[in-house]
């Protein structure tokens, strides 16, 4: 059969003439999607919190979406969940910023429930997009092909338009803020630190340290992360490394926050007591991973 017969059989296949392996009689409907269903808290919107003299928490209750403003413009970092684009965008005009003024996105780990909204924010201010490379991986995807969660926390896709190095530095006007990669709860996941102020003008380092849980995760033998706990280790070392004053983390109740009408802390908590934290749930899960070994 040459070109123009196997075309031309083609489109007489495609005005009517079934296909050998089309349906010959009706199915069941395919089934239906299924929400990514979550705590209402992490959907309540709120008003801008000041955390800082720069620092801003955007998002909702039980979710941080930070702004970071100085006179040459704005940088996000993470932003919840899909449907928060719009309420993100609200309080950031309630903060007397247009669109435009967002100059740079970045986000902490890139799961729905933090980047979420964050192609539709770019589609409204034009802001450049930073990541990692195994981040934008992920991200390109949708959230697609997770290593833990497969396809269940899919989200709007996002192009990066910069790629980080662990421990580069990101520079707008006055602002200046360092990313430190830190592994385990996502390949890509990322810490970020910069400097501020207290309202009385008292110098405070700030760390948005990434998460640090691995729930439900598989530990041992992972074949597509075979050195997820070596990941997880090395990034309680380098929180533990940093010069912390004041932690935020993208679920606030993780770092003792709770956002409503207020910001306040239920408890202080440092770098390292978040590091050590998260290490003996480790221990305790491989514990249990070992004590009760999954069947072949």
């Amino acid at each position: 059969m040459n070109e123009r017969t196997f075309c031309m059989s083609v489109l007489v296949l495609a005005a009517g003439t079934a296909w050998p392996f089309a349906p010959t009689h009706a199915h069941e409907p395919l089934a239906q999607l299924q929400a990514y269903e979550v705590p209402t808290a992490w959907l309540e919107p709120i008003a801008p919190l000041r955390i800082a003299e720069r620092s801003w928490q955007i998002g909702t209750a039980e979710l941080t979406a930070l702004l970071l403003v100085d006179d040459a413009g704005a940088i996000l970092i993470d932003g919840g969940m899909p449907q928060a684009a719009d309420h993100l965008l609200v309080n950031m005009a309630a903060l007397g910023l247009a669109p435009s003024d967002l100059k740079l996105i970045a986000h902490s780990h890139a799961h729905a429930d933090h980047v979420g909204p964050l192609a539709a924010v770019r589609r409204a201010t034009g802001a450049r997009v930073l990541s990692n490379a195994e981040s934008a991986q992920l991200l390109a995807r949708g959230g697609a092909d997770d290593l833990h969660y497969g396809d269940d926390l899919l989200y709007p896709p996002l192009h990066v338009d910069r790629l980080l190095q662990d421990g580069e530095t990101v520079e707008l006007g006055g602002l200046r803020l360092q990313v430190h990669f830190t592994p385990g709860h996502t390949p890509g996941s990322m810490t970020w630190t910069w400097d501020d102020r207290q309202s009385d003008g008292t110098p405070v380092r700030v760390v948005y340290a990434d998460s640090l849980g691995a729930p439900g995760y598989r530990l041992l033998d992972h074949p597509r992360y075979p050195r997820i706990v070596e990941a997880y280790r090395g990034s309680f070392a380098t929180l533990r490394a940093l010069p912390c004053d004041l932690l935020l983390t993208p679920h606030p109740g993780a770092s003792g926050w709770r956002f409503g009408a207020t910001a306040e802390r239920s408890r202080t908590m440092t770098c390292r007591d978040y590091a050590d934290a998260a290490e003996t749930a480790l221990d305790a899960a491989l514990d249990t991973t070992r004590a009760h070994p999954a069947s072949p």
